[in-house]
């Protein structure tokens, strides 16, 4: 690394200094001048309290601009920031600020209100993030001191803070970055230890392959920063552009994403798959499934104009300057994916993990295969390791600079990922000729046939998520025998006048169909309808421990 990811962000600030780098929806926003003086006066109250390079400093609340300074006034300080799920129940947030040996927790009003200090004795000082106010300290001290920061600031600086003034960690590229909690699909959260070179890996992909974003741009955060998906993309990639980032502050309901959408016209859009999901089957869908326009989507020439039409009313709902959208966390619907793909619209499947803060492949749109997630990004080496002699599919072992250090305090659980500097996804992965990347599903949600066929339940469950009235679905293994857990849509089944009954029985109807499309080993004997959502991941993953 012949630069870092510290070094990448002041440049930036430098360069932008008057220009918009953080806004809350409904706010001023913040330039990179007013950040960087936010964080210069958080350094102060770090050194204050006694914080030294690589202490850790728990973050939780939800996504804003005060959340993002918290974060880079501690990355920049050279303390290891520990982004926390705000979803978290009030148990794993105490146990993952113990855990992780946390010094200091950022928190909003409603994470306060949730947890009990009384249950994290370690912490010395809470700030609140809704307006940087100190909520405890153990020394009074710190709380006075924090109380006048202006005026400590103003010692600081008496002629005020200025570009030269910017002061950030010199980092090693081995050094401890940040420890992100897993909330994966299995139950078990670890401590996923990055160091600096993973980071700047990912920021450093970016920008080297999305040119089209400049300085001054504005990207919609959508994701948890709590997750390192959003964290890498939605915000350090951005900061490091010179754009602005833009935050919702509102769970991102269609409308208040719409309006968002036409304030900031972004270019780049950062998604789950379910979000354009939604989009497509709530405004695309009903118009193409319309009598006249079903039979002229069947006429050579005329399809084309009206998929151009749609394509353009599309891009206009994402505010019109849409250049792409790359969806990850999750597979793309078939269906969906078949109609975007026919109206050349610009989506890309990427893929990553935690442990890769996140990137592993990505491809641009304009190249991107069906069904595939791209090519390994750069500085990444990956391999293929069957389960079986003879197998094509195995698991997919990756190495190189995004990866991760280990699992915080758990050894075990580092040695059993990590073999002669490889590490296991656990996803179960083929490559096409031209080394784009198929997933077939998870190692540990495989399920073997009667027989020892290998049985990949994802596949079968794209395959009942495209049938008539299925919201989401779940295959899981009963006593050698494929049960599918079916949760309705019954808002579209609303939609076209189908009473609540009517759906399930369709529902229950599509098995004999579903069959025809599977080899004998891998049918389902039983639907079992639910009457709520699947419990899922913030990357909308569901949680499969959850259901047998």
């Amino acid at each position: 690394m012949t630069e870092t990811l510290n070094q990448l962000l002041k440049a930036s600030i430098l360069k932008n200094w008057e220009h918009k780098a953080l806004c809350d929806a409904g706010k001023k926003a913040l330039s990179y001048g007013e950040m960087a003086q936010k964080i210069a006066q958080l350094h102060l109250v770090l050194q204050e309290a006694g914080i030294k390079p690589q202490d850790k400093i728990a973050l939780c609340g939800r996504n804003s601009a005060n959340w993002s300074i918290a974060f880079l006034a501690s990355m920049t300080y050279g303390a290891v920031p520990v982004p926390i799920l705000n979803d978290f129940k009030a148990d794993s947030i105490h146990n993952i600020v113990n855990h992780s040996d946390s010094r200091i927790l950022w928190a909003d009003d409603a994470t306060l209100n949730a947890i009990s200090l009384n249950e994290m004795s370690a912490l010395e000082v809470v700030v609140n993030l809704n307006d940087f106010t100190i909520a405890y300290s153990k020394d009074a001290h710190i709380a006075e001191y924090y109380k006048n920061i202006e005026q400590h600031f103003k010692a600081k600086y008496p002629n005020g803070f200025s570009k030269d003034d910017v002061i950030v960690h010199d980092e090693q590229p081995d050094e401890i970055a940040l420890i992100n909690y897993t909330s994966g699909s299995t139950g078990f959260s670890k401590g996923v230890i990055l160091p600096y070179r993973a980071l700047w890996s990912n920021v450093r992909f970016a920008i080297d392959n999305i040119h089209y974003l400049k300085a001054d741009d504005g990207m919609i955060n959508m994701l948890p920063l709590a997750h390192m998906y959003g964290l890498a993309i939605e915000m350090l990639f951005p900061l490091c552009k010179g754009c602005y980032v833009y935050f919702l502050g509102k769970t991102p309901s269609p409308k208040i994403l719409m309006a968002a959408f036409a304030e900031v016209q972004p270019k780049l859009i950062i998604a789950v798959p379910l979000i354009l999901e939604k989009i497509i089957r709530s405004k695309v869908l009903p118009v193409l499934q319309k009598p006249l326009l079903k039979v002229l989507m069947h006429i050579p020439g005329i399809n084309n104009l009206i998929l151009s039409k749609v394509r353009k009313q599309l891009i206009n709902a994402f505010g019109g300057k849409l250049e792409m959208i790359v969806l990850g966390g999750a597979a793309l619907n078939g269906e969906i994916e078949d109609l975007l793909r026919r109206m050349r619209f610009p989506y890309t499947v990427g893929y990553g993990m935690t442990e890769c803060a996140p990137l592993i492949a990505y491809a641009p749109w304009y190249e991107i295969r069906k069904a595939s997630c791209g090519k390994i990004v750069d500085r990444m080496e990956s391999r293929i390791v069957p389960l079986h002699e003879g197998d094509e599919v195995g698991e997919l072992w990756v190495r190189g600079t995004n990866t991760m250090l280990g699992y915080y305090k758990n050894q075990e659980a580092t040695d059993s990922t990590f073999k002669d500097g490889w590490m296991n996804t656990g996803d179960l992965c083929v490559f096409d000729k031209d080394g784009f990347l198929y997933i077939k599903g998870r190692n540990k949600n495989l399920i073997l046939g009667p027989s020892g066929q290998n049985i990949y339940p994802e596949e079968i469950e794209e395959k009942i998520n495209n049938m008539p009235y299925v919201a989401e679905s779940l295959v899981v293994d009963r006593k050698g025998q494929l049960v599918a857990l079916i949760y309705p849509d019954f808002e579209k089944g609303k939609q076209d006048g189908l009473s609540a009954e009517e759906v399930k029985k369709i529902v229950v109807e599509n098995r004999n169909e579903l069959n025809k499309q599977l080899p004998a080993y891998s049918r389902i004997i039983e639907i079992e309808l639910r009457e709520e959502e699947f419990e899922k991941t913030p990357k909308r993953s569901i949680r499969r421990f959850m259901y047998k």
